[in-house]
């Protein structure tokens, strides 16, 4: 449908007080509900619990600190800078940036200069033209859809922004867990160290006892078994360490080869101690869950777009320049050319092409909707997890703690009636084996608390110190 030049002022005004009016079709966005309690079921197991509320400051931060270990903190704040994966979500949200702009320019007018110089013949007829004109074209955003667009892409913007911090704390989180691992194992293979050397001992008295005819070969067999297995066992632990140490190299984008942390024998990272009051609405500030609600947000959004599919599009132009045959004296009144214009198309039969999409647009919403709901219940399951593994694990380290005190007494007395010539050493070898047994599960378990103790500082989106919890839609700097 062409207009003619009569009708631009109209539609100039027209355009203008719809706009001032805020004219948007389709729906307005509302954050779905989800229902939640105000405070986890599993945190009132801990000792010292009390109900909790929503309003209560929670800590964020530098959590990795909780662990008092300079190493680890030295290492957490490379995975910022080199890991890989962290650098993939920070180009992604450039562009989500770049899209945003995009987006947000369309909402003004373009405006174009084109200029030309030219000299042509035709038969006996040479002739000059130099022009010098500029264009200005704009699409009023009467029904809102460019606006929905650069809401959209906002939305976007955001949650490309959280899928970074998500990235950022997994990484750090994943980090952290594989670097408390290493050093349990270094306490593990020490002891081991340990042991190895008073079993050599063992065997080097038994095999004089067996040369002088005080013991048996049974004996002697007993003793290089029980020093074969624990050199079997300190292998493997240097092995998984050895694989620890590759993991955490690529995590801090390093070659495993060019990379290695000192192995420490010292007193190993307490486990911090989870706060008395722990409010669900900590979940908040997960940035996967941050990302999910503005995914659903610009899929709203992407509703109104699609409704706008049903109204017209129009688009005024205006150009404007001088023209002549030479440059002499170009930019004069009698050689000033313009023209003003206005267009406007819309589509009069698709035979349901715009209804399809208005549809597809509200069911991607509600799969959105449905995503985010989803996305907070693993929230909720993975934090209820980390705190019932948290009571779980300290019944089981003072259980273990007693059992290997017992096993360590029981194995001092067996040595000492072996010595006396009362029992045959296969009993002492057997009591030694219980006590290493019980002394490697009991460092297994205080591992497990370590990486819990992360996991639950994960689940609740970096901690629970220091800021209080945001708005969902409010991105993460």
């Amino acid at each position: 449908m062409q207009l003619t030049l009569k009708h631009v002022p109209f539609l100039f005004a027209l355009s203008a007080a719809l706009l001032s009016s805020g004219c948007a079709v389709g729906p307005d966005y509302e954050r779905p509900s989800v229902q939640v309690a105000d405070s986890f079921r599993g945190a009132a197991l801990l000792e010292g619990w009390k109900q909790a509320t929503p309003s209560e400051n929670a800590l964020k931060g530098e959590w990795w600190t909780l662990y008092g270990d300079e190493d680890l903190n030295a290492l957490i704040k490379q995975v910022e800078v080199n890991n890989q994966n962290v650098a993939q979500y920070v180009q992604r949200y450039r562009m989500a940036r770049a899209d945003l702009s995009s987006a947000e320019a369309s909402l003004f007018p373009t405006v174009s200069l084109n200029g030309q110089i030219g000299r042509s013949k035709s038969g006996s007829l040479i002739s000059n033209r130099s022009s010098l004109q500029g264009q200005v074209s704009w699409m009023p955003d009467i029904w809102g859809k460019l606006r929905r667009q650069a809401q959209s892409n906002r939305a976007s913007a955001e949650a490309s922004l959280a899928d970074l911090a998500n990235a950022t704390l997994s990484a750090q989180a994943t980090l952290a867990r594989s670097y408390l691992q290493l050093r349990v194992l270094d306490k593990r293979v020490s002891l081991f160290d340990e042991t190895i050397q008073v079993y050599e001992n063992n065997l080097r008295t038994i095999t004089n006892k067996y040369q002088a005819g005080t013991a048996v070969k049974t004996d002697v067999t007993q003793a290089s078994q029980s020093l074969d297995s624990a050199r079997s066992s300190r292998a493997a632990l240097k092995l998984s360490r050895a694989k620890l140490e590759h993991a955490i190299a690529v995590l801090v984008g390093q070659t495993p080869e060019s990379f290695s942390i000192p192995v420490r024998d010292a007193e190993l990272p307490k486990v911090p101690a989870i706060p008395p009051a722990l409010p669900s609405s900590l979940l908040e500030r997960r940035p996967d869950i941050a990302s999910a609600e503005r995914a659903v947000a610009a899929a709203n959004e992407s509703i109104g777009i699609a409704i706008a599919g049903y109204f017209p599009d129009l688009t005024l132009s205006a150009s404007g320049g001088y023209s002549k045959n030479s440059l002499h004296n170009l930019f004069s009144a009698d050689n000033l050319v313009w023209s003003l214009g206005a267009s406007a198309a819309m589509t009069i039969l698709d035979f349901g092409k715009t209804s399809a999409s208005v549809e597809r647009a509200r069911a991607n919403y509600e799969r959105t909707v449905a995503a985010y709901r989803q996305t907070v219940l693993q929230a909720l399951q993975n934090v209820e997890d980390c705190l019932v593994s948290s009571v779980n694990l300290s019944e089981q380290l003072k259980h273990t703690t007693a059992a290997y005190e017992a096993a360590k007494e029981t194995s001092r007395i067996m040595h000492n009636q072996y010595d006396a010539g009362m029992i045959d050493y296969t009993d002492v070898s057997s009591r030694d084996a219980s006590r290493i047994s019980a002394q490697q599960n009991l460092l297994s378990l205080y591992s497990s608390s370590l990486e819990n103790s992360v996991t639950l500082i994960e689940s609740l989106g970096g901690g629970w110190e220091g800021l209080a919890a945001e708005e969902p839609g409010k991105a993460q700097q």
